[in-house]
């Protein structure tokens, strides 16, 4: 039997939440102790339509079931009234390779999964009284990720910026209904970096979007932009006089996070080691030294995300008896 669970389904079992952020953790866990078979990302550009498909697995070791993500983003779609992101997650048995569920989520559980990986990088990287945030984009991540970092952190102020001034205003009206935030529009990138304690970037932009020198002293930066080969929102600079550079994994950021520029500029050398996401979970010692330290954290988006978030869908699907069960 195969269960088909779709959108709204998957809405009622799955929300953005602190319970989530054990599920990721410990997947990124796995993926540093060298647990997973992840293959790298299958990628399909759209050029003409500014579109995207991406394919993403990995298989959990002893789990019983592993997923085999499908998510598009096709990003001229909002000035047409449509979503950014869609796709679909389906779970296999690690045994037998049989279908045992098809999550028709449009993207919903990938845009959750790297909300939570975004509050990880900030419960582990940023200083802890933090409680200003630079909002670089407009888009649904731009709201998740605020979202999802005020599970780990006191957020008063939000320092926006976004390309589009009519979004920027549709965005403070979108999460002042969230919470009492003190939201600023920014004139500029740099202008929001300057006044704010943790910079999070979620932009498709294919070229950088934050200088060196404007990187202050105890900052952290989440870049979760930069997930193909062609994007890139932070200067390579940076990756080289940040005192902590933590990849999710270090052999994708190598061909397509922000680290893939420094390399691709020499100023980073191709085989240097750096401590993933999931030791200094771990081992919070390997991250964040001292208050006055400069961090950032380049999330690529992994296969091992997506197994892990839809292993627990589709378990809290049964337990609330949702979907359909077809032959």
């Amino acid at each position: 039997m195969t269960l088909i669970i779709n959108h709204s389904q998957l809405k009622q079992c799955i929300e953005l939440s602190s319970d989530l952020i054990p599920i990721i953790e410990n997947a990124f866990i796995q993926l540093s102790n060298g647990n997973t078979t992840m293959p790298p990302i299958l990628r399909l550009d759209i050029k003409e339509y500014h579109g995207e498909a991406d394919v993403k697995t990995a298989y959990i070791k002893g789990l019983d079931s592993f997923a085999i993500k499908v998510a598009s983003g096709f990003f001229n779609n909002p000035s047409i009234g449509l979503p950014t992101s869609s796709g679909l997650m389906i779970l296999l048995d690690s045994k037998t390779g049989l279908l045992k569920a098809v999550l028709l989520d449009k993207g919903y559980l990938t845009d959750i999964r790297t909300a939570i990986a975004g509050s990880i990088a900030s419960k582990y990287l940023s200083n802890q009284n933090s409680t200003t945030v630079a909002i670089i984009g407009t888009g649904m991540q731009a709201r998740l990720q605020l979202s999802s970092l005020c599970l780990v952190r006191n957020i008063t102020n939000v320092n926006i910026w976004g390309r589009d001034e009519s979004k920027i205003d549709k965005y403070i009206e979108d999460m002042k209904i969230f919470r009492e935030f003190k939201l600023i529009k920014c004139s500029s990138v740099e202008s929001a970096v300057k006044e704010s304690e943790i910079i999070i970037t979620t932009t498709p932009s294919n070229s950088p979007l934050i200088q060196n020198q404007w990187i202050q002293s105890g900052q952290h930066i989440t870049a979760m932009g930069s997930d193909a080969e062609h994007k890139n929102e932070l200067y390579p600079e940076i990756i080289s006089s940040c005192n902590c550079y933590v990849p999710d994994n270090l052999d994708q950021t190598r061909i397509l996070g922000e680290l893939n520029h420094a390399i691709t500029k020499k100023i980073i050398d191709k085989d240097k080691k750096f401590t993933e996401l999931g030791e200094i979970i771990k081992n919070p010692s390997l991250g964040r030294k001292t208050e006055n330290d400069i961090t950032v954290c380049d999330l690529t988006g992994t296969g091992v995300q997506d197994t892990a978030i839809a292993r627990y869908a589709f378990d809290l699907a049964k337990s609330k008896n949702l979907g359909m069960e077809i032959n």
